[in-house]
């Protein structure tokens, strides 16, 4: 099992910036991909970012150029630096691994931006 514990979320204005980070513990042996997925109301979870162990990174289009996602393996640790916020990224966000083809989530940390 695979324990993850986010942090960071909270309200901004438009144009703000935030920063999520997350901790992965428990059995981390061989984790390769960590990301951030998330979830507005109404809506299905997304893809927002993802990195693997090697450090090649994968962005959902819309928040390309605003949002840089991070990772120090010696921590297990993921980061997600968010710039330029906008009220459409307002939303829960739920860090995710993937070790041994399953996947693990976080309990999610709400984003919300104000215009």
């Amino acid at each position: 099992q695979v324990q993850l514990v986010e942090s960071g979320g909270g309200l901004v204005q438009a144009g703000g910036s935030l920063r999520l980070s997350c901790v992965a513990s428990g059995d981390i042996f061989s984790i390769n991909v960590m990301g951030w997925y998330r979830q507005a109301p109404g809506k299905q979870r997304e893809l927002v970012a993802t990195i693997t162990k090697g450090g090649s990174t994968n962005y959902a289009d819309s928040v390309k150029g605003r949002f840089d996602i991070s990772r120090d393996n010696a921590k297990n640790a993921v980061y997600l630096q968010m710039n330029s916020l906008k009220p459409e990224d307002t939303a829960v966000y739920y860090c995710y691994v993937n070790r041994a083809l399953t996947a693990y989530w976080g309990q999610g940390t709400q984003v919300t931006v104000s215009s």
